[in-house]
């Protein structure tokens, strides 16, 4: 306020020009105008500080729509605030103007009616490293074609699974669906014909992964039950299975188009293709070679039983239930459905943290203090 003073008295002098007191007190013009006029209408008091809080404030509750809010929150403490104000209106068709859900969210907040949840550090996806197989079924990689309906107006879901190293065409088979339950006996059947892998590369599509913990699905706790390494692409990035896309616009333009009247007859198109892509056409990154002059099945052969997980004598271990939970001390703590009636290990590697392995493959981390697992 001295300041300020001190340049009112200078504008009134008429020592100065107006142009000249705003720059020797550094102010702009319009701001001195606003100190003058209000020196003049309120004296020394008009030069102090003023809220500046709006005059108005169109999102501001009334208190009868505060009580209404807060008083439905605490009859159902589970409901946000969309559901909160949908249940409302149908309970209040008389009242017709209603804030927005943020509006009611930041009543809620302050009003301590919402827990606030804690920020989790984003996930890091596992298994990108580069597609690199120095020989025979070191890497397989798997992919679904896009689907497409046959002349009867049935989808096929072609299903292919192929080996990197020699660009061996393993499999080409056509499904009426992406569900792991028809997915799963290819890879069986591939696996008893060629033995196992050391890896399998594929996106993150179903039935290869789901947004569970670790992308876990029913079909890669298959694989790691058989000891394959599941390498997962990054999102939204085909180039890091490049070969294998490159395969599939082989396979459209000479299996696929034009498109046969049945199933059946689409599969005779695609066993078609699988014999000459593999013993008759020569292939670019095999110096001009065949596919089938590279490959050897694997000396892995598919087990007669799945092998079953075991775990240092240091590990606790839990069996995985039906709905997805293991048991740690009094409480139950969801972890994945694709682990049902599965063995994890849960080893103790700081006061109260916990890693939790499936065979050898670390799934996530276990803080027991809160209870939440994190990838």
């Amino acid at each position: 306020m001295t300041e300020r003073l001190k340049f009112v008295q200078d504008a009134l002098s008429d020592r100065f020009t107006m142009a000249e007191v705003c720059a020797r007190h550094g102010v702009s013009r319009p701001t001195g105008y606003k100190w003058i006029a209000r020196y003049a209408e309120e004296g020394r008091r008009g030069l102090g500080d003023r809220s500046r809080a709006p005059h108005t404030c169109p999102h501001k509750l009334s208190t009868s729509m505060t009580e209404l809010l807060c008083t439905a929150r605490e009859a159902h403490p589970f409901w946000g605030a969309r559901k909160l104000l949908a249940v409302l209106q149908s309970k209040h068709p008389r009242i017709q103007e209603w804030p927005a859900p943020s509006t009611v969210a930041d009543l809620l907040a302050r009003r301590g009616l919402v827990q606030r949840r804690r920020t989790r550090r984003p996930s890091v996806h596992p298994g990108v490293v580069p597609a690199i197989a120095d020989a025979p079924n070191d890497l397989w990689t798997a992919d679904f074609k896009g689907q497409f309906r046959t002349g009867n107006h049935v989808y096929c879901y072609p299903l292919t699974i192929a080996d990197l190293a020699s660009r061996y065409l393993l499999t080409c088979h056509g499904l009426l669906s992406t569900k792991c339950e028809l997915a799963k006996p290819i890879f069986e059947r591939a696996f008893r014909e060629y033995g196992l892998p050391r890896a399998i590369r594929t996106d993150n599509g179903v039935p290869f992964a789901t947004a569970a913990i670790h992308g876990l699905s029913f079909l890669n706790v298959y694989w790691m039950q058989l000891g394959i390494v599941h390498q997962r692409i990054r999102p939204s990035s085909p180039q890091e299975n490049g070969a294998h896309e490159r395969m599939h616009r082989t396979l459209k333009r000479q299996a696929i188009k034009p498109v046969r009247h049945t199933c059946a007859a689409q599969q005779r198109n695609f066993n078609a293709f699988r014999q000459e892509y593999n013993d008759e056409r020569p292939h670019e990154a095999l110096g001009q070679t065949t596919p089938a002059s590279h490959y050897s099945a694997s000396p892995r052969p598919y087990p007669s039983r799945l092998p079953v997980p075991e775990y240092p004598g240091h590990y606790l271990v839990k069996t995985v239930t039906t709905a997805g939970t293991f048991r740690f001390g009094k409480r139950l703590v969801y972890i994945a459905n694709a682990l049902t009636n599965q063995r994890i290990g849960l080893e103790e590697t700081d006061d109260g943290r916990w890693s939790i392995y499936f065979h050898r493959v670390l799934l996530a981390t276990f803080d027991e203090r809160d209870y939440i697992i994190q990838s």
